[in-house]
């Protein structure tokens, strides 16, 4: 996909402020940061979207999901961790760094961005960036969260469970889950004690890149869609919850 990627321009916080507040979309450089995309308008929300531990946002699935979501009225951030830039710039893979460093980078990104965006902004994430997002949540406060293929455990590391932190996320979050997904699908996430809070939308016979088998009759871009109409429906739903909430609070 990197043969269509738009023409990152430089821009400080100041430009950046503007572009989020006339909801344009665009690809930038941000001055001390790196790369981001911004994607569609606010309507419904906002999210800051991190992406995977083996591709960064320029890959196709960031891409159509990111894209997905926008035409569900989302306004949907992504960029590339520190890592990743560095794979960018030499065309060598690298392996990210430890789970810790990841999050204090994305809450490097959250602070920056929040403060910018016209609607509160959501944390979420692919895989990696997921568990990331989730982590920072546990941390600090944040509306919701929307993850897309949660690593629950290493794939055929189903005892090295990654929810310890879960307890302390107090904000609203989806996972939207492949059923076959091999780092947590549908039947052994069901033996999992999680928050009430968390809720899982399950995607039919998709794996952890939502890809489904040509057997089910699917295909990727139709699952890709379904997770982003569950994932805009969550959001739009939380933002009435506390409109409302607000309102009756007034009265």
């Amino acid at each position: 996909m990197d043969a269509e990627w738009p023409q990152e321009t430089v821009v400080d916080e100041q430009v950046l402020s503007g572009a989020l507040a006339e909801q344009v979309s665009g690809c930038f450089w941000l001055e001390g940061l790196g790369p981001l995309r911004l994607y569609g308008q606010a309507t419904h929300g906002s999210l800051l979207l991190a992406h995977g531990a083996g591709a960064g946002h320029r890959s196709a699935f960031m891409q159509q999901f990111s894209s997905a979501l926008a035409q569900q009225g989302l306004q949907v951030i992504t960029f590339d961790f520190g890592y990743m830039q560095q794979m960018q710039a030499t065309g060598k893979r690298r392996p990210p760094p430890a789970i810790a460093r990841t999050v204090a980078e994305l809450a490097r990104w959250y602070a920056c961005l929040a403060p910018l965006t016209p609607l509160p902004l959501w944390l979420g994430g692919k895989s990696m960036g997921g568990r990331a997002a989730s982590m920072l949540a546990s941390e600090q406060s944040c509306p919701g969260l929307l993850i897309a293929g949660y690593p629950f455990h290493p794939p055929k590391a189903p005892d090295k469970l990654r929810l310890a932190h879960w307890p302390d996320v107090s904000a609203p979050a989806l996972i939207l889950q492949g059923e076959r997904d091999p780092f947590g699908g549908r039947e052994e996430v069901a033996q999992y004690a999680l928050p009430t809070n968390l809720r899982l939308a399950w995607l039919s016979d998709g794996d952890h890149d939502f890809k489904p088998r040509r057997a089910s009759g699917l295909n990727q871009t139709i699952l890709i869609d379904e997770a982003a109409a569950h994932g805009a429906s969550f959001v739009r739903a939380q933002t009435c919850s506390k409109a409302s909430a607000k309102r009756a609070f007034k009265s």
